[in-house]
């Protein structure tokens, strides 16, 4: 089954904005840090933001004051707010959570399958 559904990437103008949902499914409880990571073609995979089940954020250097990370802990849900988009934003967008597996009850990693977000005019 899947675990967490992105949702929200396409393609944007450079200086356009777009906003990545990531929900997580029944299958996952007790949700901790969720993130935001990138792929570029020929990159790393790279942490584009981060925050906590307190609300506590961080960025990567290269997304600060353009995008906004926010959690609504009672949707299971984490944002991406992407502002003032640029072609090197271009990626393929993947969410992350750590978060106890409801039937394992186990502490587990969770991936999406990532959401592309294309910046071009």
């Amino acid at each position: 089954q899947v675990d967490l559904v992105e949702s929200g990437g396409g393609l944007v103008q450079p200086g356009g904005s777009l906003r990545l949902s990531c929900a997580a499914a029944r299958t996952i409880f007790s949700i901790h840090d969720m993130a935001w990571y990138r792929r570029a073609p020929g990159k790393e995979r790279e942490l584009v933001a981060a925050i906590s089940h307190s609300g506590n954020t961080n960025y990567a250097d290269s997304v600060k004051g353009r995008f906004t990370i926010s959690r609504d802990n009672a949707k299971n849900t984490v944002y991406l707010q992407m502002n003032s988009l640029k072609p090197e934003d271009t990626a393929v967008y993947y969410c992350n959570a750590d978060a106890i597996s409801r039937a394992t009850i186990i502490r587990t990693n969770y991936w999406g399958q990532g959401t592309q977000v294309t910046v071009s005019s």
